[in-house]
């Protein structure tokens, strides 16, 4: 068998074409990894939508209520940042069932990944930057309530702190935030995660890819997780538009294969989401995002997994 790949058609729906969010980028990933092979029929793994007893896991049951029910108020739609819809909350709530399917594939094969993912700034009772329902801190609690993980490690190199995800973490022993972010981003007020590696402006791929290399290298043999939950933001890339890092697409391939790389040289298995990426040329962030999948797929038949 081939890579596990994770993705359902509710991912990318008619979307105001002038909004920042890429709401067609997930489609569009779809496309250029089937054009180009990766993902087939064979390899495709659909989700179920997320229950609201998977949501109550990490959010607050009057907040996941009042989502569902398009009952949030106007200061929380501004802070969402996303029209409401029907179609919104069926992607949502699917997109997390999703998180949680690529998580079981790689706890099963060693590796999986996700056409969606690493909405890290939702938090326990209130959504924010473009993020809903904190897929990251829902399987975290997922796997560590069914027996089925006993320590999580989040390795979130999104370019924007995982606020959302150290907040509702906090105090769980058992699942271990790594943020690795642009110091001068969003959000403005940072939370605490277990560990905070902020990066100057301009970072450049040497330089990234060095911290990251030291990182770990640390932090896996101290912890020695069941599973790494990675988020592979590709806006650390030079031409992001809510960026501020300076990585190319070499320096974007050679950071997933690294992560990927220091997992599975030490048996952990690796459950990657593509995190954000912002540009008005779609086809490039598409092809940006799947930097993450083309890796994962050779190191896939390079150690002959599955």
């Amino acid at each position: 068998m081939d890579l596990p790949l994770v993705y359902h058609a509710d991912y990318s729906f008619t979307f105001p074409a002038a909004h920042r969010f890429p709401m067609d980028k997930f489609v569009l990933l779809h496309d250029h990894l089937h054009a180009t092979g990766v993902l087939h029929e064979g390899n495709l793994h659909q989700p179920a939508v997320a229950t609201s007893d998977l949501l109550r896991l990490a959010h607050d049951d009057g907040y996941v209520s009042r989502f569902s029910s398009n009952a949030l108020s106007p200061v929380e739609l501004r802070r969402m940042g996303l029209p409401w819809s029907e179609a919104l909350l069926q992607r949502t709530t699917r997109a997390v069932g999703g998180s949680l399917l690529t998580a079981e594939l790689a706890m099963q094969h060693g590796l999986a990944c996700h056409l969606a993912g690493g909405t890290h700034h939702a938090h326990h009772d209130f959504a924010s930057g473009f993020c809903i329902f904190n897929d990251l801190a829902i399987i975290s609690r997922y796997l560590l309530s069914s027996g089925k993980a006993g320590r999580v490690l989040i390795f979130d190199c999104d370019v924007h702190q995982g606020d959302g995800t150290a907040r509702i973490l906090e105090n769980d022993r058992d699942a271990i935030t790594v943020s690795l972010h642009c110091e001068n981003n969003f959000p403005a007020r940072k939370a605490v995660s277990d560990w905070d590696i902020p990066l100057p402006r301009q970072l450049d791929d040497q330089g990234y890819l060095t911290v990251v290399d030291d990182v770990l290298g640390y932090l896996l043999p101290m912890y020695q997780p069941d599973i790494v939950l990675y988020d592979a933001g590709v806006d650390v890339h030079r031409d992001d538009a809510l960026g501020y890092l300076a990585l190319t697409d070499a320096g974007i391939a050679s950071r997933d294969r690294m992560v990927i790389e220091h997992c599975l040289g030490r048996d952990i298995p690796v459950c990657a989401v593509i995190g954000g990426g912002y540009s008005n040329d779609r086809h490039a962030l598409a092809r940006r995002h799947a930097l993450l999948h083309q890796s994962a797929a050779q190191i896939w038949r390079e150690r002959g997994l599955g």
